[in-house]
């Protein structure tokens, strides 16, 4: 029988599937922005990371777990109410493998003397994995900000929690804590009535025995359901108050944390999401009582940093395959990598590539540095909410403009854009909105005006005769806030742009840094990704950003 003229063996012009690449060795702005931290055996384990998440098998595991969204089983066959969420094996397979990384382990359960860039290192995993599977990392940050809160429970309560952080094991068992092999912890914050606000909980717990506390109330996102317990917010006698509420009693029944339904979420589709009610459940006192409000703002304060290092990698992922395609298809002849509109429209994009990836770094370099270095520690709390802000929404529109990159393909569900293009947004939601990040810029200034004068100027000595304009303007832009929060934004925006800029200064080539400068501190207003002019070479920023993909 002749071969029909629309066979689909003769398909040409498409580009091939994505290669497996080592998403460190691809990528000199993370190495960059690395390079002062790797030591022989680190930097064997990031290379090693790396390859394992550039991979195939990665990608279909990343694939799988994302399209098939998890189920929630509230009854067994005999009707006794089991709330157990049920994954594709997919999605174990990429929790075992990130365990295994030890993203969940918190600094205070660390395993003999601490990295001297243990947080750095970590970001950087996190970055490199959120290239290729986002979802599932929420439950590794938030077991590692709420573990963090394990050192406020007594030692006789605390020892087995903390024995099996330190075990770098994926255990989803539904089983006593004791019988476990490795654990996960949830943040439970949310009320249908408000946000993450402490004032605004209706849940209330009530004392048994030391130490022990009931909760009666609701909680209207829990992520991670499956946790083993998660951290939450309840009223008690003496205020807000945190509570560790383990999945289990201690007699091995469930405890009375009902799972009223998952949450059908845009993106990030490989996680679950949860609304409970709380019927008289058992939770354990973290803390003294009222001191909620400050152990749960330490927590969010570790997922924003989180959620800025999966929002750069989410970026640097959905470009990465917009430079893929335009690498290898081609119109009237001419790549379209070629072309001096396309290929400026991917430089543009790539500057706050760059930008993204080496300050959500520098802002994990600080978090290492914090706890015995005064201007780290201000820098780490001044500049976090100012990134979360500018990389979660610029991870956006990135996404939006790079599926107009690939064009129609882009729009297929059965390619990888429709995923990237939903999840992104999630990262403006994860660990607080645009708007709660520019009013906790607003409130660290009004309390320390002294840490903005000195983390400005030294952005400005960085950034060197480029920096004089962007600090007055800064300055200018915090005055005017203090007066009128309702222009918050412009601060939050200057600060990260001029941080990024600073950071690129530190890491990154002088033809990065001084593009990144001149058209997002000194150039004129932008409305989209393309506005690179000639006098920048648009093709040696695409390929240095994308080295060797």
């Amino acid at each position: 029988m002749p071969t029909s003229q629309f066979d689909t063996h003769d398909v040409y012009n498409q580009p091939p599937s994505f290669p497996t690449v080592n998403g460190v060795e691809t990528d000199p702005v993370l190495v960059g922005a690395l390079e002062h931290a790797l030591d022989q055996d680190s930097e064997a384990a990031l290379l090693g990371f790396g390859a394992f998440w550039g991979s195939h098998e990665a990608h279909e595991w990343a694939r799988l777990a994302a399209t098939t969204s998890p189920q929630l089983q509230t009854h067994d066959a005999q009707g006794r109410r089991t709330d157990i969420v049920e994954f594709h094996p997919a999605y174990h397979a990429l929790m075992r493998r990130s365990a295994e990384a030890g993203l969940s382990v918190p600094p205070v359960v660390a395993i003999g003397p601490a990295h001297a860039h243990s947080e750095l290192l970590r970001s950087a995993r996190l970055y490199l994995a959120a290239q290729t599977e986002p979802g599932h990392l929420i439950s590794f940050s938030t077991t590692r900000a709420a573990g963090a809160a394990l050192e406020f429970l007594p030692d006789p309560l605390a020892a087995p929690w903390l024995e099996r952080l330190r075990s770098r094991r994926y255990d989803y068992r539904p089983t006593l804590i004791t019988e476990k092999t490795g654990l996960s912890i949830g943040l439970g914050l949310t009320e249908k009535q408000g946000g993450v606000d402490p004032l605004d909980t209706t849940t209330v717990a009530v004392p048994t025995a030391a130490e022990h506390y009931r909760l009666t109330g609701h909680k209207w996102f829990l992520s991670s359901p499956m946790s083993d317990a998660s951290l939450m917010l309840a009223e008690a006698p003496g205020g807000p108050t945190a509570f560790l509420v383990p999945r289990l009693r201690a007699s091995g029944a469930l405890n009375d944390v009902r799972i009223v339904r998952l949450k059908p979420t845009l993106g990030l589709r490989a996680s679950a999401i949860a609304e409970v009610e709380l019927a008289d459940a058992e939770g354990y006192l973290v803390g003294d009582e009222g001191d909620g409000p400050s152990i749960l703002k330490e927590a969010l304060a570790r997922v924003r940093l989180d959620a800025t290092c999966v929002a750069a990698g989410q970026m640097r992922g959905v470009l990465a395959h917009a430079v893929h395609h335009c690498r290898h298809r081609a119109v009237a002849g001419d790549r379209l990598v070629d072309l001096d509109l396309m290929t400026r429209v991917l430089a543009d994009m790539a500057l706050d590539v760059a930008g993204a990836t080496v300050l959500a770094m520098r802002l994990a370099a600080a978090a290492d540095a914090a706890p015995h270095d005064p201007f780290e520690a201000a820098y780490l709390k001044l500049i976090l909410p100012a990134a979360k802000y500018w990389i979660a929404k610029t991870g956006v529109a990135v996404a939006a403009e790079s599926l107009e990159c690939v064009g129609g393909n882009g729009y297929v569900e059965t390619g990888l854009m429709p995923r990237f293009y939903r999840d992104a947004p999630g990262n403006g939601l994860w660990g607080g909105p645009g708007n709660v990040m520019a009013l906790e810029l607003i409130d660290v200034l009004a309390n320390n005006t002294q840490a903005l004068d000195a983390i400005v100027d030294e952005l400005s000595n960085e950034l060197g005769r480029d920096g004089a304009v962007s600090a007055d303007v800064i300055r200018a832009a915090a005055k005017v806030c203090l007066d009128d929060r309702g222009s918050a934004r412009i601060l939050i925006e200057q600060l990260a742009l001029a941080a990024a800029a600073a950071a690129l200064h530190r890491y990154s080539p002088r033809a990065i840094t001084g593009a990144f400068v001149e058209t997002r501190l000194s150039g004129p207003w932008r409305a989209s990704y393309g506005m690179l002019d000639a006098r920048y070479d648009s093709t040696g920023i695409v390929d240095y950003v994308f080295h060797g993909l």
